[in-house]
């Protein structure tokens, strides 16, 4: 049987490709068809290969499993519809909360207040992008966008950065021109009760969209409502500078106004940071380490060779090669490779699609098979 490398991909109704498993084998000895003619290794791991799959039957008899397409695409598409519904709930949450504070502002006059009333006004905005791109990471994979359109999180991201970026300037500018020009501010009580309005609104939605972004996997909602956190801590540094106006201190609102652009700025550094190691496909190395200890508990798997992830959106993709016995049949090693994959699956949370590839274990003096890549790899 000659050589050769196999790939699969399970699609959904829409023609999205979710799993994937690709293998290439080395030329096997006569007589292989239906394990006849099996040299004493072959056959020593024929059987232990039939014996693990019996017990993995057995196992989802006990406790079934779907693989079936719709099993998979179904939650991935949930996961999108959740994150939505998370955005738009907190989209009218941080809408109510800003226009109560914009209402306070243009009463009180407050340039701290002001800040923070942009600033969650800006937060609530961040909705839009965010929410279209989990529309858009909705959509089957084309052949021009083989991946899906899972990357437009990123380019939220983006958006999201330029956002927080604009909210600490004209806070800034804010701050500096009432320094210059110091107005008092009024109607302290009702400044005091809208920073405290603002915590909770800021609050509430911060919780709400950190505990969807990690049940989902997705980084830009965590992210995202971290953001929000910051932004209801900076709503109670606006009561510092009601008590400060309260006790006669004219310049204690716009100092805390610049206070506020400090702690903007502060948010705009680590949001920077996330978007740009998710747009050069960093991955956490624990989770490199997760997928490395599953494959090596697989029967067969000798040992692990190339082991790359990257997230696409909020699902996570795996490319891997692994190392099996030479003298196995295509079909054995085929076999391994989806137990492979099957087991990346269960271990790594967010993997939606893993591509296995199957190496032959090297016999004494024999060429490295994939020499002829070699000019292409140091190109």
């Amino acid at each position: 049987m000659s050589a050769g490398h196999h790939g699969h991909s399970h699609q959904d109704e829409h023609g999205q490709g979710h799993h994937h498993h690709g293998h290439r084998q080395d030329r096997g000895a006569p007589g292989h068809e239906h394990g006849a003619g099996h040299p004493p290794r072959a056959r020593q791991g024929l059987r232990h290969d039939l014996r693990h799959r019996l017990a993995h039957r057995v196992a989802h008899l006990l406790k079934p499993h779907s693989h079936a397409s719709t099993d998979k695409v179904d939650p991935a598409l949930e996961s999108s519809a959740r994150g939505i519904r998370t955005l738009w709930i907190s989209l009218a949450v941080l809408g109510v909360t800003a226009v109560a504070q914009a209402v306070v502002v243009a009463v009180s006059g407050s340039v701290a207040l002001l800040g923070d009333t942009v600033h969650n006004a800006a937060d609530a905005l961040t909705a839009v992008p965010l929410g279209i791109a989990f529309v858009l990471g909705r959509r089957a994979a084309t052949r021009r966008f083989t991946y899906g359109y899972g990357r437009a999180e990123d380019l939220a991201g983006l958006a999201i950065v330029l956002t927080i970026a604009a909210s600490a300037v004209f806070a800034g500018w804010t701050a500096v021109d009432r320094l210059f020009a110091p107005r008092p501010v009024e109607h302290i009580p009702i400044v005091a009760a809208a920073a405290v309005i603002g915590f909770a609104g800021n609050e509430w939605v911060a919780r709400y969209r950190i505990r969807v972004g990690r049940e989902i996997g997705s980084a830009a909602l965590v992210a995202d409502g971290l953001h929000a956190r910051t932004d209801g801590f900076t709503s109670l540094a606006v009561l510092l500078g009601a008590g400060g106006a309260a006790l006669g201190w004219q310049l204690a609102d716009p100092v805390v106004g610049l206070a506020i652009t400090v702690a903007l700025l502060l948010v705009l550094r680590d949001a920077a940071r996330e978007v740009f190691r998710r747009v050069m496909d960093a991955i956490d190395p624990e989770l490199v380490d997760t997928a490395e200890r599953a494959l090596r508990e697989v029967p067969g798997v000798q040992a692990v060779g190339e082991l790359r992830l990257r997230w696409i959106g909020h699902r996570l993709r795996a490319e891997v090669a692994v190392v099996v016995d030479g003298e196995a049949s295509v079909r054995q090693a085929h076999g391994i490779a989806v137990e492979a994959e099957h087991a990346l699956l269960h271990a790594v949370p967010g993997l939606t699609a893993a591509l296995v590839h199957a190496d032959p274990s090297p016999a004494p003096g024999e060429t490295d098979p994939h020499l002829a890549l070699a000019h292409h790899t140091t190109a």
